[in-house]
């Protein structure tokens, strides 16, 4: 799967189409010669790396350009149709490069388009760096901070399970902390999954059900409370199951134990009702992981919908459009929070830090401890020391990809479809996931 050189059909492409050629004179003769996805999965979870190649000997960018649960989606539109737009093309020209790909296929936006455009455009970001002998940090104008504060996920089956894993990441040097525990059900989410039937007669007796949710949710946090003590952050995900009633409801319940925030309270298809979500929210309200264009984004920042914008930056086109994010939260009082679980590759993990250590905007950035197999097959990949991730500060990413070992974990389709499948209430309706 891969378009490694100047092949005759492109050459055929700048020919009968003029219009995909250089669009004016450029400041040397470097020139894109190749596109190509690179499709890993070291941790079980598909990763999608774009490799642009160029002219000049030995000089390449790598970009993320993971969807996990589509990718084999995402690698057709870098091979089959990115290839042809920017192959011949001067790469230092980002803006035009990313503005093409966008506007080229007329019905724009989408996770599928926008992670192959931030394959391009992370990928350019590196070649850049790179002709500078500089990081991309330091493209972006350098640092404002030394280096990005993280959190860390703790989840369990129950409560005392829970805060026992958060104990260990906070001993580990971690000040900010994700809770989550495990209600019965197949619903369950960031916490292992509990056997058993939850309301045994039901429709769907595996189902789960929100009253309990949010009584859970409430608990764990009264416990953390006093467990943990008041210097450690808590954070939470509800994953954006609740109607904005049931949201402003479990905000209010967890008042006294002081979230640094609580995120995704409501699916995308309600995020017109989140300003008066906010309004009436006591503890800080991030959303934004599944925005999938900038201007969705941005609304949700400009609109007074976030306390702390969540996207991943993938998945609204890149490197690009997320510092313009950034500038648009600064200008407003809104902070960043890119999400980077552990699907999101080292190299996208690379772009969200260089966005944190470069914006005043920044609030904290999720964190993900890669494997030794990930450090394996992404030379360079970053890693969290007592809770803070710094960037490399070597030319470009500082991060490379060793294809031979990526091969030796090939991808295959997301488990994420059976898991959604059997997210149902008692009554056996699906339920956002």
């Amino acid at each position: 799967m891969s378009i490694s050189t100047v092949t005759p059909e492109l050459d055929r492409d700048r020919a009968a189409v003029p219009e995909l050629a250089q669009p004016w004179s450029a400041p040397s003769d470097v020139r894109i010669t190749g596109v190509r996805a690179i499709v890993t999965a070291p941790e079980g979870i598909p990763l999608v790396v774009v490799r642009v190649d160029t002219s000049d000997d030995g000089l390449y960018g790598l970009g993320c350009a993971t969807f996990t649960q589509r990718w084999k989606a995402v690698v057709t539109f870098v091979e089959e149709h990115l290839a042809r737009l920017v192959v011949g093309r001067y790469p230092g020209d980002i803006e035009d490069l990313t503005r093409l790909a966008r506007f080229s296929a007329y019905w724009r936006e989408g996770p599928v388009g926008n992670n192959a455009i931030s394959g391009l455009d992370q990928a350019l970001w590196d070649i850049a760096g790179k002709r500078a002998g500089r990081p991309v940090h330091e493209l972006l104008g350098g640092r404002v901070r030394a280096a990005a504060d993280t959190y860390i996920h703790a989840g369990g089956a129950d409560v005392a399970e829970t805060l026992d894993r958060a104990e260990e990441f906070v001993g580990r040097g971690w000040r900010h902390v994700r809770l989550q525990v495990a209600q019965p059900g197949l619903g369950s989410y960031g916490a292992p999954r509990l056997d058993g039937e939850t309301v045994p007669g039901a429709p769907f007796p595996r189902g789960w059900r929100v009253g309990e949710y949010l009584t859970r949710t409430s608990a764990l946090f009264e416990a953390a409370r006093d467990r943990l003590g008041e210097d450690v952050e808590l954070l939470h995900d509800v994953h954006s199951r609740l109607t904005p009633k049931q949201a402003v409801v479990l905000a209010r319940s967890l008042e006294p134990y002081r979230l640094f925030f609580l995120e995704d309270v409501l699916p995308p298809e309600h995020w017109d009702a989140l300003p008066g979500v906010r309004a009436a929210s006591p503890v800080p309200i991030a959303v934004g992981e599944l925005t999938t264009s900038m201007t969705d984004a941005a609304r949700l920042v400009l609109g007074g919908g976030v306390d702390l914008i969540r996207s991943h930056i993938s998945a609204i086109g890149g490197l690009t459009p997320a510092r313009k994010l950034a500038a648009a939260a600064e200008l407003v009082g809104v902070r960043t929070a890119w999400h980077a679980p552990g699907d999101t590759s080292p190299v996208g993990a690379a772009a969200n830090v260089a966005l944190d250590v470069t914006s005043p905007a920044f609030g904290i950035q999720e964190g993900h401890v890669y494997s030794e197999a990930v450090h394996e097959v992404f030379p360079g990949t970053l890693r969290i020391a007592d809770g803070w991730l710094t960037p490399n500060e070597a030319p470009g990413w500082g991060i490379d990809i060793d294809e031979r070992a990526a091969a030796r974990h090939p991808a295959g389709l997301s488990g994420h479809d059976a898991w959604a499948a059997g997210v149902r209430g008692i009554d056996g309706g699906l339920i956002a996931p």
